[in-house]
């Protein structure tokens, strides 16, 4: 007999993902539902589900990267693929929060292994992944640098970012130096970052591209900027592309 898989269902807010889904794996062709991240409330668990009741309320990011279908108003994935939204924040903010949460907690503690002291420099530091990898840098203890427009420097400052650089007023590689660990969240298709971020490293120094990032050459609490309704999201995700964001974007599926 094959066991039962257990699942939740939620219904409440979904994050607006602005990552290039075509052709990404397990997503298939058009049509089909985006949307990993959210955040919501518990209606129905399914048969043999201990850890979730009916009223819980909770965030995560289902089934990635099989498709989750997050712009919908119900969701249903294993209950294990769920936690419990902590409770200084709104629905809003923790849909914001796993995916690139998750990326920079990983980047920085599984890749980097960042170390107290150690001099950390992320790029596109203003971003959805970026403004938590400052964060989560300097909890660590590391002198965080980050590049950033200079509209945006009082503000990471406030999250944690030890020294900015206006990466739109001069190369970024001549006002920095003797770096430990590089993430870099725009990458080479943008503007050769990872590999102009040679040039800031200490011998022995670390470059993280994310994946999709970089060119192959390089080997080796949220912010969200807007809630929007759930019926632009085409126009969500075309904002999202101009790679500008301060923070993240959401949709909000119900009022």
């Amino acid at each position: 007999m094959r066991r039962p898989v257990s699942r939740g269902v939620l219904r409440g807010f979904l994050q607006q993902s602005t990552a290039l889904i075509i052709g990404l794996p397990g997503i298939g062709e058009p049509p089909f539902i985006l949307g990993w991240d959210l955040s919501g409330v518990v209606e129905e668990v399914g048969f043999g589900v201990h850890t979730l009741r009916v009223g819980d309320e909770v965030y995560g990011m289902p089934w990635f990267p099989r498709q989750a279908g997050g712009y919908a108003e119900y969701v249903t994935a294993p209950a294990r693929q769920f936690a419990a939204k902590p409770t200084k924040l709104d629905h809003e903010h923790a849909a914001a929060v796993p995916l690139a949460a998750l990326t920079a907690w990983q980047a920085l503690t599984d890749g980097a292994r960042i170390t107290p002291g150690q001099r950390v420099l992320v790029h596109a530091a203003a971003g959805g992944v970026g403004h938590l990898a400052v964060q989560i840098a300097k909890h660590l203890g590391a002198h965080v640098i980050a590049t950033a427009r200079a509209a945006n420097h009082d503000w990471l400052r406030g999250l944690g970012a030890d020294e900015l650089i206006d990466y739109t007023r001069g190369p970024f590689e001549e006002a920095v130096y003797d770096i430990d660990v590089v993430l870099d969240l725009p990458g080479d298709a943008a503007d050769r970052t990872s590999i102009r971020s040679l040039d800031t490293l200490r011998p022995g120094g670390l470059i993280i591209p994310i994946p999709g990032a970089s060119a192959e050459l390089i080997a080796e609490a949220g912010q969200v900027q807007k809630i929007l309704p759930l019926t632009p999201a085409a126009a969500a995700h075309v904002h999202g592309e101009q790679r500008h964001n301060k923070g993240k974007l959401v949709l909000r599926v119900m009022d």
